[in-house]
């Protein structure tokens, strides 16, 4: 696929809800997932280690009230998006919205590195 094509069929799958999916069709390997400075598992390299990343996030929230993926923007063999989501999370008594700037690099039709721009919350000690 060309990194128009990955591009797309990640904010399709993104759009129906199909994360895991997009972790399984379009990541290579070796993918490198990078968090902001200050986030937990800030950098996470595997397939197996990016589905253990995602399975803990995904414990983390109770309820997803809504969610975006704009279009993705292509050049060369980077495309990036932005995604916002509206979550209840577990413990906390308000909805959170969840704001960031997504960065993929691909390779041979998959995703190599993702990398994520947003602000962290601070975590407990």
């Amino acid at each position: 696929m060309t990194t128009q094509e990955v591009a797309n069929r990640l904010v399709s799958l993104c759009r129906e809800g199909k994360h895991e999916q997009v972790v399984k069709e379009l990541y290579a390997p070796n993918i490198v997932s990078i968090e902001p400075e200050g986030a937990p598992n800030r950098i996470v390299e595997g397939l197996e280690a990016i589905i253990a990343k995602g399975e803990q996030f995904d414990s983390r929230i109770e309820k997803v009230n809504s969610s975006f993926i704009s279009d993705p923007v292509v050049a060369d063999n980077f495309f990036s998006c932005s995604m916002l989501m509206n979550v209840n999370m577990k413990g906390v008594p308000v909805p959170v919205d969840m704001n960031e700037v997504c960065l993929y690099t691909v390779n041979d039709g998959k995703i190599v590195q993702e990398q994520f721009f947003y602000t962290p919350q601070p975590q407990p000690a």
